[in-house]
């Protein structure tokens, strides 16, 4: 598989309380065209902050992103927006409480595709296996998963080529993640889609992810195939995180 986006180098901090803090501290991977990657680690390894950086969100201190060989400035063009979607982990709170979820997308897709374009709303709903109707409601009185799979709806709406998973299944239940996992996998075959999926979760990640990246402290500690990374690491760090599992 050729690479579609490769990070190199990537650092972010911040200050906080008189002391700096590196969220992010040079990192670089490849992720591979049409490849789900992984990227693990406790509260406050960096996982998120990567994820933003790579999206746009936040601007890096230092370092580099490449899409397709070509640098990636900080500020996006509507083109690599429409290239490169993030779904983010709560999923009431990425909808507009006072708009309903065909309104939500409807700004999503016309903002990045313009108004002489046509949304097919009924067909991206049944793409992500909801009812067309579901999305006339708010987002209060749909459920969490189905909220996540309306936010899905929103982030592919433009056809991208890479979607940006923020711990997108950590507020879910188990029913409601085990559905999520296998949209994603539905999503990455039927597409052609490639993911970064963001977890503290190794279970999680070891039924969904072809290859893993291990955050501590906003470096990268250990990458390889997520089927050796969970029978044999090799840092202690990942062995702690793997340990926790096993004892859940």
């Amino acid at each position: 598989m050729d690479g579609i986006l490769s990070v190199k180098g990537l650092s972010k901090s911040y200050e906080r309380a008189g002391h700096r803090i590196n969220a992010v501290e040079n990192v670089s991977f490849e992720l591979r065209s049409g490849e789900i990657l992984g990227v693990v680690g406790s509260s406050g390894s960096g996982k998120s902050t990567l994820l933003r950086l790579i999206c746009g969100l936040e601007k890096p201190d230092a370092g580099h992103i490449y899409f397709d060989g070509r640098a990636l400035s900080p500020e996006r063009s509507i083109s690599d927006k429409r290239e490169m979607q993030m779904i983010f982990q709560d999923p009431a709170a990425s909808f507009h409480p006072r708009r309903t979820i065909q309104s939500s997308i409807g700004d999503a897709f016309f903002s990045l595709m313009g108004r002489g374009a046509e949304l097919d709303l009924d067909t991206l709903c049944l793409e992500v296996g909801l009812s067309p109707e579901l999305a006339q409601h708010y987002p209060r009185s749909l459920s969490g998963g189905q909220c996540q799979r309306f936010a899905i709806a929103r982030a592919i709406v433009s056809s991208p080529r890479v979607l940006l998973c923020d711990e997108i299944t950590s507020a879910l239940d188990v029913s409601s993640q085990a559905q999520i996992l296998t949209l994603l996998s539905s999503l990455r075959k039927e597409k052609g889609v490639s993911m970064i999926f963001v977890s503290h979760d190794l279970a999680v990640v070891s039924t969904l992810c072809d290859r893993v990246i291990v955050m501590q402290s906003g470096a990268v500690v250990e990458e390889g195939k997520t089927e050796d990374i969970i029978s044999a690491p090799q840092n202690e760090y990942t062995k702690e995180l793997i340990a926790s599992v096993m004892e859940i």
